[in-house]
């Protein structure tokens, strides 16, 4: 399996996304202008990667997550297992809040950053970990701890679609969307334009068509957790003021895209899930049994 993009990688036309609303909307555009000229003068090739697992206890859905064994193993550490073999990455950590996945973490042979419980996303405490990391990188790779089975072909493909698009900010992968999945509120849904760059995602289905049903000619694409940021992004992205689209979905992808930068969308074959709640475990368990995977 080897990650395509979906089109070239040149150039589309920079238009304003929408910027936060009422009162917030001068201190966000603000924000937004200081981070474009802080981005600015940054075109040169990004060499330098470094993976992330973003790992919290106290998931409102499934709390405890990261330790959660899969087939005897915690999911965390199936997480990064996988993540080793990604061959861009010239180092790879935990960022975590928790005392408990630190424990699990260092006893497997994972270097730890400890991040502040205050983090409101994955985003956030990557951007913490990048800033305590000792040596500097020119990209970080978000690599969700709830994808035990992530390939790192996938992992390797963001990085090199970022790497091959200067105008982008950040790079994430969609799959196939399984028609069973099509109204899942935890299946994000992405669709993109005719260069490959990210135009919306959504919890719902999108796009929409008027009979309200699932169009089964229509390629549904998946969003996969997995996403890689420039790092001088990254720094700057706690600073921009939450969005309405990104609170409205609950998505924190949305507030890059509300703030006008662009981001590069890679297709893959994957053919397996995260878990997002503890019923995810067995469907995952039995992917595994179906195809001997250990």
């Amino acid at each position: 399996m080897s990650p395509n993009p979906i089109c070239s990688s040149s150039e589309s036309s920079s238009t304003k996304a929408w910027i936060v609303h009422g009162v917030l909307a001068g201190a966000a555009i603000a924000v937004a202008i200081g981070a474009r000229t802080y981005l600015g003068g940054s075109k040169g090739i990004r060499t330098r990667v470094v993976g992330i697992i973003p790992a919290r206890y106290a998931s409102s859905r499934f709390q405890g997550k990261p330790l959660v064994k899969i087939l005897g193993k915690p999911m965390i550490q199936r997480t990064w297992e996988m993540s080793k073999l990604a061959t861009t990455l010239d180092h790879l950590v935990v960022a975590t809040d928790d005392e408990k996945i630190a424990e699990c973490c260092r006893g497997f042979g994972a270097d730890v950053i400890m991040t502040s419980e205050s983090c409101r996303n994955g985003t956030e405490r990557c951007s913490e970990a990048l800033q305590k990391l000792e040596k500097k990188y020119d990209i970080v790779v978000n690599i969700q701890g709830d994808e035990p089975l992530i390939e790192p072909e996938i992992i390797d493909g963001v990085v090199k679609a970022l790497q091959a698009a200067p105008d982008a900010v950040f790079s994430t992968a969609v799959t196939s969307l399984k028609p069973e999945d099509a109204f899942d509120p935890n299946r994000v849904k992405c669709v993109v334009d005719n260069r490959g760059y990210a135009i919306y995602f959504s919890r719902g289905l999108v796009p929409f068509n008027k009979s309200g049903n699932v169009n089964p000619q229509f390629p549904y694409m998946l969003h996969l957790g997995i996403q890689s940021y420039d790092s001088k992004f990254l720094k700057i992205y706690p600073g921009l003021q939450p969005t309405p689209l990104q609170l409205e979905e609950d998505l924190e992808q949305l507030k890059v895209l509300e703030n006008g930068y662009k981001m590069k969308v890679i297709k893959v074959d994957h053919e397996v899930h995260g878990v997002d709640i503890p019923e995810d475990v067995e469907k995952i368990e039995s992917f595994m049994h179906e195809r001997n995977l250990s």
